[in-house]
């Protein structure tokens, strides 16, 4: 039995130990905004916050993760409202496909939380998730009119 905490909200939930947590997010809780890309803890679509961190969820054994507190980006808006930088990203265009952006946007949270001012270079160190629609100088400028707001 796995205990879980995401988005505010408690589960319980009886599966293996050793599932990945995207799955159990995915096809256990119905949280969908989480995407499956490479399935090697690579590209950064799955990217999910464990206890404030970005992690990827593809690779993280759910048995890891019992008992602590983990986000999607379903969780970032509160009460309707986007967080900044959802807002950011959808006031400057970012997605094209919007395949990586839900991972690409909790891995910039998680930068933002860390590093409420980032440089370009401490966000290339920091952003590391892969956007194959090329839309990466716009995440960058999303990632600095976040850090703003």
């Amino acid at each position: 039995m796995a205990r879980l905490m995401v988005n505010g909200k408690a589960h319980e939930i009886e599966v293996d130990p050793g599932m990945p947590l995207l799955w159990v997010l995915r096809e256990e809780l119905g949280l969908t905004g989480t995407k499956y890309g490479c399935g090697a803890a690579l590209c950064g679509a799955c990217t999910v916050h464990v206890d404030g961190a970005a992690m990827p969820s593809c690779s993280l054994p759910v048995g890891a993760v019992d008992g602590k507190a983990i986000v999607t980006v379903e969780g970032l808006a509160a009460d309707g409202v986007l967080d900044r930088v959802q807002r950011a990203w959808v006031e400057l265009d970012v997605p094209q496909c919007g395949y990586c952006q839900s991972g690409m946007i909790m891995a910039v949270s998680a930068l933002l939380n860390d590093k409420p001012r980032p440089s370009d270079a401490e966000i290339d160190a920091a952003i590391t998730n892969i956007c194959r629609c090329g839309t990466l100088p716009r995440v960058r400028a999303a990632i600095h009119q976040a850090a703003q707001a």
